[in-house]
């Protein structure tokens, strides 16, 4: 079923088009990457997809009724005071009815009358259908997988959360919204690898229809079927994944390359006949050919390498075979400790992958080791021949008051404008670009200022702190190509896996304060990580299904024993009822015969006294019993009360 097409689809900005003649169908079920250079026109088209945006040519259309989940960068969670509210937000008209019907339910105890009944009845049908009753298990399932504490979300403070914290929390809102169509930009941004892993394993099965926009190329693999790549102001759809999409796309633009040149070269045969016998005898030919060459449509020359990123990393000096030594090393913030008792050495030319989950002190290490921070305990020490140069996650290394050109030659004075402009213009900056002011570009300009700038350093270490936060995945692409090349050292943390798998000698996994140093690949550790997982997870497994075991027994055993109890109650109560039945029945006996002896009626003639001589024998008997039955009573009552205790 089509849920949203878009036909021929153009928008125009400023009377310039962002893109034009885009054409695709968005199915149920289906999911799609939608991938990209910055600026091609990505969010664009989600915008046009929700209808907040008009094409200004084509068309696009929505199945009716059609509910659109959509993620953006900026999370705001307008009027939520705690984690678990602003994640249930899509769920806040179900809330309020779950209120009302708690409400009503209270009141049909005062006022039961029909109507009364009908709207309770009414509430109620429509909280089930609507959910009412999965919703809480949704958002604490999707929590916990989003790396909360889903009881902990009831009370934890929207305001108090960092910026990664926000991204997920903004995350989880969207994936427990109840849409046909998901939206997603940038999911994996702020997501640590155990959470991206999550994130994989639960798009595909949990049946949605979605488009995401994303440079993280692993995430694509697992999670795309179809792809949307914006090339050349137009968009290709591709019903592929990531990978088999990555092959297509260097068949057709071998394609269009070869249609290209073939017209151009027919092109370039027509203008030469044309010169050589438009005033001939042949010049009736001559101009026939003109105007068919004047009506032919022209093919646009396919994009290719040229206006990519041009990165090229150089080490100007080979630098010594220790480059960094750490000995006992402890790092601490305002009193928490991140790392503690670390030792290592880093040799030349070995590109280390640092991993680990958000905020365990990553960015910190790397700072130390730039000089930036002091260790607590231990020391880290630089070879004296190296040359350390610093990506920052923040993007801090940008002099943001200063323009492109001045930025770079500061750094080079002697280059002349030529030098400079042409420096820039391999990052993809031209023309009055390179007197903009850094502070104003967008966050992947930023990005490529700073590998313009990390170039010129020429260093033999190179420190990246998630360098492909901002870049797009040509871009990305293009720096992996310079790192892989590049015959210095690299410390590298990232959350993109497709990088580091395809960089890595060498991995270091931070996390509770210890580095595990694992003498291998990121895709190496990765498998032993993985493998590492699932025994905890089956363990973990085995350890519950035996906790269950354990309590089905101590259950058993408890209802047992409180059954043994219940009988032994009913059985002293019994008892006791006896008793007390048996003492009543004794002392009206005795009444009776006490009441014989005192007529004195009895005592007249000499039947009467041997009458009176068997009651007197038979009262002394009595006495005897009622004694012994005070004493069954005593301890009947004694005996309820001791095993009523033990219930």
């Amino acid at each position: 079923m089509s849920l949203i097409q878009f036909g021929g689809a153009g928008f125009d900005h400023a009377g310039t088009f962002v893109f034009r003649n885009v054409t695709f169908t968005l199915s149920r079920g289906e999911r799609w990457g939608v991938v990209g250079r910055n600026g091609s026109g990505k969010t664009t088209m989600f915008r046009l997809a929700t209808g907040a945006w008009q094409p200004t040519e084509g068309n696009v259309t929505r199945a009716s009724g059609l509910r659109i989940a959509v993620l953006d960068q900026h999370r705001a969670f307008e009027g939520a005071v705690s984690v678990w509210d602003a994640v249930a937000a899509p769920f806040a008209s179900l809330l309020v009815l779950e209120r009302s019907l708690g409400e009503q339910a209270d009141a049909l105890a005062h006022d039961a009358s029909a109507a009364a009944l009908a709207k309770y009845d009414e509430d109620l049908h429509r909280f089930e259908r609507e959910g009412g009753y999965t919703f809480r298990a949704r958002v604490d399932a999707v929590l916990e997988g989003l790396g909360f504490n889903a009881e902990r979300a009831h009370v934890q403070a929207v305001e108090q959360l960092s910026g990664g914290e926000r991204g997920r929390a903004g995350l989880a809102r969207q994936l427990v919204a109840p849409a046909d169509v998901f939206l997603l930009d940038e999911p994996t941004n702020h997501l640590d690898l155990e959470t991206t892993r999550w994130l994989e394993e639960y798009l595909p099965t949990a049946g949605v229809t979605l488009m995401a926009i994303s440079h993280d190329r692993a995430f694509l693999d697992r999670v795309a079927d179809h792809i949307l790549h914006f090339e050349a102001c137009t968009a290709f759809a591709y019903d592929a994944g990531y990978a088999a999409f990555v092959e297509q796309r260097a068949e057709r633009r071998l394609s269009d390359q070869r249609s290209y040149d073939q017209q151009q070269r027919r092109i370039s045969a027509e203008e030469d006949y044309i010169r050589r016998n438009i005033a001939g005898q042949n010049s009736r030919q001559a101009k026939g050919r003109r105007t068919r060459l004047a009506r032919l449509p022209r093919l646009s020359a396919p994009p290719g390498e040229d206006d990519v990123m041009a990165l090229r990393l150089e080490a100007r000096e080979r630098g010594g075979d220790q480059v960094v030594v750490f000995e006992d090393v402890r790092l601490e913030i305002g009193g928490r400790v991140l790392l503690d008792d670390f030792s290592a050495r880093v040799r030349r030319s070995e590109r280390v992958g640092l991993v680990g989950p958000n905020g365990t002190g990553k960015s910190t290490l790397l700072r130390t080791i730039d000089g930036e921070r002091e260790t607590a305990a231990g020391v880290i020490r630089v070879g004296e021949s190296i040359r350390v140069a610093h990506y920052r996650q923040d993007l801090a290394q940008v002099p943001a008051e200063k323009t492109l050109f001045n930025a770079i030659h500061e750094l080079r004075p002697l280059w002349d404008r030529g030098k400079v402009q042409g420096h820039l213009g391999r990052f993809g900056f031209s023309g009055e670009e390179v007197q903009r002011v850094a502070g104003t570009l967008s966050g992947g300009e930023q990005a490529r200022l700073a590998l313009a700038l990390i170039v010129l350093e020429g260093a033999n270490l190179l420190l990246f702190d998630e360098p492909t936060n901002h870049l797009d995945i040509e871009s990305i692409e293009t720096l992996e190509d310079a790192l892989s090349a590049y015959d210095g050292t690299v410390i590298l943390v990232s959350h993109d896996r497709a990088l580091l798998r395809a960089l890595t000698t060498r991995t270091w996994s931070l996390r509770d304060a210890r580095i595990e140093d694992y003498p291998g690949s990121f895709e190496e550790w990765e498998g032993m990580d993985s493998a590492r997982s699932r025994r905890a997870r089956a363990h973990a497994a085995e350890a519950d299904a035996e906790a269950r075991l354990r309590g089905r027994a101590q259950g058993r055993r408890a209802a047992e024993a409180q059954k043994r109890t219940t009988s032994d109650v009913r059985s002293a109560r019994r008892e006791l009822q006896d008793a007390e039945t048996r003492v009543h029945g004794l002392e009206a006996r005795v009444e009776e015969l006490t009441a014989q002896l005192h007529d004195e009626g009895m005592y007249g003639t000499a039947e009467g006294a041997l009458e009176a001589a068997r009651i007197q024998t038979e009262l002394e008997s009595l006495r005897l019993e009622v004694e012994a039955a005070y004493a069954r009573w005593a301890a009947a009552t004694e005996d309820l009360e001791r095993v009523s205790r033990a219930s």
